[in-house]
């Protein structure tokens, strides 16, 4: 009796203590890890390439993969494709007037020749030298594996690739509306990524990617007259030259053969992009110890000028075409020294700007960014940006996606509110910065655009999928104007400089990750002090809305009433501002009761009266202020309008004594 006891309770000991050190080691979330190296050869007369990839997989889920799946993004610009196909279907329908699609693909891709289009094959894929077998849907290949990979285990795949690069339609392509020879984005065969969903292989039907974080190497041997910019550190500028000739410690040495290679090399990342043309000027320039700035460009005078005329429509009658034609040659004159002026400004701007951003969204942590024009408008890569034009707007803007979506690495599929919002919010704050703080609240065009989205029959809950919006008009609100009013409505629930932390808490916490909107959500609980998930559940998972108004005003007691109303679906704390007969002001706040706590006074300098908490199943709220009635002269509701409250009219009452 008592030996089997002793075992019995020895067992539940061991049990205890292997429980224990199993939650003591529970490690973070598992990432897949890829080493791709490949080696590409350009024929840029043919517009076409040829490649070997070697791809290095590291299986860290606890799952054995008994397929893989591989995104072959450029088989989308043929004519039938879904993107072909979902653009058409988006054009029939009209949105105030006007087709709904993206007015950069239209049909464009229904019309492209054999010599335009854009094509991605591969040949003899082999897995730990096993050749496999494939099945091609479209733009995603699907891999059988013939052997399983094992969890915690490596396997090595190896492939040959051929591409034709497409007309420049949507990012990446050939001779884009700028002139610029090649812009090579979604150029190679990329491994699917494998997460604790499972697979995402999803077809380029329209928009965003999604990525396993990873080293690249990439060898690109092109006609030697072309410059190239792109992902990653060049690991040969002395045999290229180009402008890279002060980064190289070895003399340069033009070659005397007509191809060169260009070596690069990019560590840690999920994606790489290059673009090359003859005529690119090459600026650069250190910003701090171990940051070196880039950028590309080039005036190509025909596609400028036919810019010029597409803004700037030629009289209907010849009586005055002599005097608009010298007046035009002037303004031509006039808009491409401007635009060659903003090119040459790009890294100046960005220079000023970094000190801010990196105290404010984190640090940059590799040697090099390179601004480079190509590809449709601005589209973010790592270490890199491919832009058309470059204006502060764009430029701001796809810089700052280096930290929310490079860096921090957001599935954009489903999160594309994490990546383009949170970027719409950085670009707003640090160009407001960069023109010094001249606007005291630079995110109002998103809160109107999203007030107008959510008063529509076009909206959607920011849990939809990116391809799968019903309308474009109601993706592009959603992503970047909600996505925006997400973080600074945030800032109003928990107050301005706990959001701030919350950002760099986020940053630090989830970069060289793949953080989803619970995991942001746990970062500004824990840093708060405050429940958020409320906050999540009606603003992201739903269309409810937020609308609260003045009910009441009444004395009592000697003392005055304030009843508000709910009249929204959704609800949210209230900041209360009254001002006085005598010009004195003070505040009433009151806490959301899913909160289950209160942010701190953001105005010390105002007496602040904080009420108990709102029950979000209450419609009213009556709140007692030590005055009379009479010495009120106004109220309102969110006097700074950092709530997206849908009618304004109610939220302000002035007295007329």
């Amino acid at each position: 009796m008592i030996k089997s006891f002793s075992r019995f309770g020895t067992q539940i000991i061991l049990l205890i203590l292997l429980s224990t050190s199993m939650l003591m080691a529970q490690p973070e979330r598992w990432q897949q890890r890829v080493n791709y190296k490949m080696d590409v050869k350009v024929d840029a007369m043919a517009n076409q390439f040829s490649g070997k990839q070697r791809l290095e997989y590291w299986n860290n889920s606890p799952d054995t993969l008994k397929v893989l799946y591989y995104h072959l993004y450029w088989n989308a610009f043929q004519p039938g494709s879904m993107m072909d196909q979902r653009s058409i279907e988006m054009g029939k329908k009209l949105i105030r007037g006007r087709a709904d699609w993206d007015a950069r693909v239209q049909d464009r891709i229904s019309k492209l020749t054999p010599s335009e289009i854009g094509y991605q094959n591969i040949h003899n894929l082999k897995v730990n030298g096993i050749t496999q077998k494939t099945t091609l849907f479209e733009t995603i290949l699907k891999v059988d594996l013939s052997k399983p990979i094992l969890p915690k285990t490596k396997a090595t795949i190896e492939l040959d690739f051929e591409a034709q690069v497409p007309v420049q339609v949507r990012r990446s392509g050939r001779n884009n509306a700028e002139g610029v020879t090649f812009s090579m984005a979604q150029w190679y065969p990329k491994l699917c990524e494998y997460d604790y969903q499972g697979w995402h292989p999803t077809p380029y039907v329209a928009r965003e990617f999604y990525g396993i974080w990873g080293d690249y190497e990439v060898n690109i041997t092109i006609d030697k007259k072309y410059v190239i910019g792109g992902t990653g550190y060049l690991q040969n500028p002395q045999e290229i030259g180009h402008g890279y000739e002060k980064f190289s410690s070895v003399p340069f040495k033009e070659s005397s053969d007509k191809l060169i290679t260009w070596k690069f090399k990019a560590p840690n990342v999920h994606d790489f992009v290059w673009a090359a043309d003859p005529n690119y000027i090459h600026n650069s320039v250190a910003v701090r110890k171990g940051l070196v700035l880039h950028s590309f460009y080039k005036i190509d005078t025909a596609s400028l000028t036919k810019q010029f005329n597409n803004m700037y429509a030629k009289p209907k009658t010849t009586e005055n075409l002599t005097a608009y034609n010298n007046k035009a040659a002037n303004n031509l004159a006039s808009f491409i020294s401007k635009y060659k002026q903003e090119w040459d400004s790009v890294l100046s701007v960005a220079a000023k700007a970094l000190p801010f951003i990196e105290k404010t969204f984190g640090e940059y942590p590799y040697k090099q960014y390179s601004f480079i024009q190509g590809g449709d408008g601005g589209m973010e890569y790592p270490m890199a940006t491919l832009l058309k034009g470059a204006g502060n707007g764009v430029v701001l803007h796809e810089w700052m996606h280096t930290w929310y979506q490079m860096i921090l690495a957001t599935n954009e599929s489903l999160y594309p509110w994490m990546d383009e919002g949170f970027t719409s919010y950085a670009e707003s704050r640090v160009n407001n910065w960069l023109n010094g703080d001249v606007d005291s609240f630079p995110h109002k065009s998103s809160f109107d655009s999203y007030i107008m989205l959510s008063k529509s029959e076009l909206n959607e809950p920011l849990t939809t999928h990116s391809d799968h919006y019903s309308s474009n008009t109601a993706y592009s609100i959603n992503s970047y104007s909600k996505g925006e009013v997400f973080l600074e409505q945030l800032g109003y629930i928990v107050g301005a400089s706990t959001r701030d932390s919350i950002l760099m808490d986020y940053y630090n916490t989830w970069k060289f990750k793949h953080p989803n909107v619970i995991d942001f959500i746990r970062i500004a609980e824990k840093r708060s002090e405050l429940q958020l998930d409320w906050y999540k559940d009606f603003y992201v998972n739903t269309n409810k809305t937020i609308d609260y108004g003045i009910d009441s005003l009444w004395d009592e007691g000697g003392k005055m009433k304030i009843r508000l109303r709910n009249v929204g679906t959704m609800p949210m704390p209230v900041d209360l501002e009254l001002t006085f007969r005598d010009g004195s002001k003070e505040q009433v706040y009151i806490p959301q009761y899913l909160m289950f706590g209160s942010k701190e006074n953001e105005n010390p300098s105002l007496k602040r009266t904080v009420g108990e908490p709102w029950k979000w199943t209450h419609p009213t709220y009556t709140i007692e202020v030590d005055h009379k009635l009479f010495d009120l002269k106004r109220i309102e509701i969110d006097p700074l309008q950092r709530t997206a409250d849908i009618e304004r009219k109610n939220n302000m009452l002035e007295l007329k004594w």
